[in-house]
């Protein structure tokens, strides 16, 4: 199943009216995550999967990597998903903000 990487620039200039989905681990989110991003670590995802058929997701990691496994169980299950390309990693070196704490 083919997901699409959505890029840093589009993301930030368009805004999703989704969901977005941060799949790392509650230290690295709280560390620094897009803001709005909501955490839901990649190995608790596919127990909640399936609450996001039907939505919009944009799925977020640190690099990009967890973020696209998580976004191919999320299309799996129904929902309409992106994954960040380059992740939160690409993000902050776009220059844009993040958000500590949980």
């Amino acid at each position: 199943m083919t997901v699409r990487q959505i890029p840093v620039g589009e993301l930030h200039q368009a805004g999703t009216d989704g969901v977005l989905l941060d799949v790392r681990g509650p230290g690295e989110y709280a560390e620094g995550h897009l803001p709005g991003a909501v955490n839901v670590p990649l190995d608790e995802l596919n127990a909640v999967a399936a609450r996001y058929a039907g939505q919009d997701v944009v799925t977020v990691c640190r690099s990009g990597a967890r973020s696209l496994t998580a976004a191919q169980m999320l299309a799996a299950a129904g929902a309409r998903v992106q994954s960040l390309a380059g992740g939160t990693e690409a993000w902050q070196r776009a220059g844009h903000p993040v958000e500590t704490g949980r």
